[in-house]
């Protein structure tokens, strides 16, 4: 999906400027249309066609209500619209490629379904902290156009005895219903093996029960589970994805396109991409980006970025822990 027609269309949304957003709606099915993508096109169609404008407008950008804790006081999810595009990221080919091959697949569901071939629909993202698996899955909600859920965690977790089961289940009765794209971010604190002696039994009966949710989902959109630390997920889950992808630390080569990518707004870059590039040899994408962001500020505050201080910045970087 483009980038620039997105975000016009986000823009409209939230000025509600409604001639404005149908342009960039349609701009959108125009081009889903010309890469085959031909179920979304119709759909972002129809939507404009009902209601007569103001309604369609309502109905293409109404999120679903998120469930609620016990008490009814916490959202177990947050759900937003995505804002970021596979452009935008530096993901190794065969990442980039496993993603985009899920989003295809989403469009033509129904294909699937007539040949009598089961749909992927419950992907598992693993590596290194900072090495871009949140964003990814958030560009993968942008491609298909779906809204992007956040459950959170530390709500999901309860004290009560027996609670936080119950707030799974809330949680996969929503994504049931829904058609989201479902995140687990730190998946660790919930996917622990069950033979770990750390854990007491209440979390082993959470695993147990994620097991079951999760065996049973089959909603209208993504499961994606992400996980800094797949050696301490209980064996049992892995065979419940469709696909695990795994990422890693970006090479040099890698390095070199985030910087230029993140840098291509600057009007003047104070650092040697070569140089820097080799400096944070080995570190996450995340440590490539906040070098970025530094240098930025640095500049919007009209602090002097010299040599020296780049030097320093890159030191500073490489001496933190990721």
């Amino acid at each position: 999906m483009a980038g620039r027609q997105l975000k016009d269309a986000v823009r409209a949304f939230r000025s509600r400027d409604e001639l404005s957003f149908r342009r960039a709606i349609l701009e959108i099915a125009e081009e889903e249309e010309a890469r085959h993508h031909f179920a979304i096109a119709r759909d972002l169609r129809s939507l404009l066609a009902a209601g007569g404008g103001t309604v369609a407008t309502q109905q293409l950008f109404e999120l679903p209500e998120s469930p609620k804790s016990r008490d009814g006081e916490w959202d177990l999810v947050e759900t937003r619209l995505p804002s970021i595009e596979f452009d935008e990221l530096v993901l190794e080919p065969s990442v980039l490629k496993g993603l985009e091959s899920m989003a295809f697949e989403a469009n033509r569901w129904d294909v699937l379904a007539s040949a009598g071939v089961p749909r992927r629909q419950k992907l598992l993202l693993t590596g290194p902290a900072g090495t871009g698996k949140t964003s990814a899955a958030e560009a993968l909600a942008s491609s298909l156009g779906w809204p992007l859920s956040v459950v959170s965690v530390d709500t999901v977790v309860s004290s009560y005895l027996g609670e936080t089961a119950t707030n799974l289940r809330r949680v996969f009765e929503f994504a049931q219903h829904s058609r989201v794209i479902l995140v687990f971010d730190e998946f660790d604190a919930l996917g622990r093996m069950r033979d770990d002696t750390s854990e007491h039994g209440e979390m082993k009966r959470v695993v147990s029960s994620f097991l079951q949710f999760l065996e049973r989902y089959s909603g209208p959109g993504f499961v994606v589970a992400i996980s800094n630390y797949p050696g301490l997920l209980d064996f049992a889950l892995w065979r419940r994805f469709d696909e695990v992808i795994e990422f890693g630390l970006p090479s040099v080569h890698a390095i070199r396109r985030l910087l230029r990518l993140r840098a291509s707004s600057m009007t003047a870059k104070p650092f040697s991409i070569e140089q820097a590039a080799s400096a944070l040899r080995g570190l996450p994408h995340a440590a490539v980006e906040k070098f970025v962001v530094d240098i930025r500020r640095q500049q919007a505050l009209g602090i002097p970025v010299t040599p020296e201080t780049v030097a320093q910045d890159l030191r500073d970087i490489r001496s933190r822990p990721w």
